[in-house]
């Protein structure tokens, strides 16, 4: 006998509160990667070819064809998980399965499942709902977060500060670590493209959801795009309205830390020249060429050097201004190694304990 099929509103908490221990995306890979619940797994009733076979043929050919020759694929496709990734799941294993208005391929899932005896659950509304409840949690919670940005001119590692906050228990958004991206002209990471901005935005509400309002919140200060990614609103007014703790370190120190955590940059130097070469609009040819000389040259001191005189402080000095908010509290370093950054996020710990 059948296991009844439950129907799970999308409401993110519910969900967590019913612990599935899976959550199963079954809409096509490229659906998956345009966005998908945290920790879900992509096991497409139909592939993306499939998926725009079955339209043109429901299209040019009519309803029933295309049912009767999607549901030919559904099956086979859904054969195939069972027999591959779903192969050693126990007769206790429940699934939580979505597509993206929760009806024809989360059902057929959904079904075979019960058929199996599996306790499966299907979400109501599919992807659609779940996303509702995303652009919920982006306006609705930046306004309950007390936020303290970690600012600081180019190369004062505040990102490394604020990673290293974390760890101790300090709540923290990481807005570089969600999109992928240093937020800079040099910022794209090593083999690590950027999310879509709707990926982002899933990332961005699940750690939302897991912050307590009770507590100080630490941003990055950053402009409102990192990349090619934008910071939803909601997040955007309250970062505008936000204290700020700002890192005073040494030209010289700076130099040394961009060096060593841009070092992967340096071993592209045509990447490299390409990437600087797009500041044509805001410097003249012979600095441009004299940036360039440096790069062919290896000499990234002074390469390095020039950037954060001509280039990065006076855009920090002019973002600074544009944004307003009010410095809490300056910290000053010397250095900006890893004891260096232990010692600054002590200062930020005492200022606002993790507990």
């Amino acid at each position: 006998m059948a296991v009844p099929i439950i129907r799970q509103d999308a409401d993110l908490a519910a969900i967590d509160n019913a612990e599935f221990d899976a959550v199963i995306d079954v809409r096509s890979p490229a659906e998956f990667v345009e966005d998908h619940m945290p920790n879900a797994i992509n096991l497409p009733v139909l592939d993306d070819q499939q998926r725009a076979e079955i339209g043109t043929l429901y299209k040019q050919v009519g309803p029933f064809e295309a049912k009767r020759a999607g549901a030919a694929l559904v099956a086979k496709n859904i054969a195939t998980h069972l027999e591959s990734a779903l192969a050693m799941m126990p007769r206790t294993w429940r699934p939580l399965v979505y597509c993206w208005r929760g009806g024809q391929r989360s059902g057929a899932m959904a079904r075979i499942f019960s058929d199996i005896g599996w306790h499966v659950a299907v979400i109501e509304g599919g992807y659609k709902a779940y996303r509702r409840s995303v652009l919920t949690i982006l306006d609705d919670q930046p306004g309950k977060f007390d936020l303290t940005l970690i600012s600081g001119k180019t190369g004062t590692a505040k990102t490394k500060i604020l990673r290293a906050a974390a760890q101790t228990g300090l709540q923290v958004i990481d807005l570089e670590g969600l999109a992928n991206h240093r937020g800079s002209l040099l910022g794209r990471e090593p083999d690590m493209p950027q999310p879509s901005q709707r990926l982002f935005e899933s990332r961005l509400a699940a750690v939302m959801r897991k912050l307590d309002p009770k507590r100080p919140v630490f941003v990055e200060a950053e402009s409102n795009r990192v990349g090619q990614i934008h910071v939803p609103p909601a997040l955007w007014k309250q970062m505008h309205r936000a204290r700020r703790i700002t890192i005073d370190a040494p030209l010289e120190a700076r130099i040394d830390f961009l060096i060593r955590d841009y070092h992967h940059i340096t071993t592209d130097r045509q990447s490299l020249r390409q990437l600087l070469s797009r500041l044509g609009k805001r410097h003249s040819a012979e600095r441009l060429a004299q940036w360039d000389r440096q790069i062919l040259d290896g000499d990234w001191p002074g390469l390095v050097k020039g950037l954060i005189e001509q280039h990065y402080d006076p855009s920090y000095k002019h973002s600074t201004a544009a944004r307003g908010g009010h410095t809490q509290l300056k910290l000053t370093t010397d250095r900006l190694d890893e004891k260096a950054i232990a010692a600054l996020v002590r200062q930020i710990d005492r200022l606002h304990p993790a507990s």
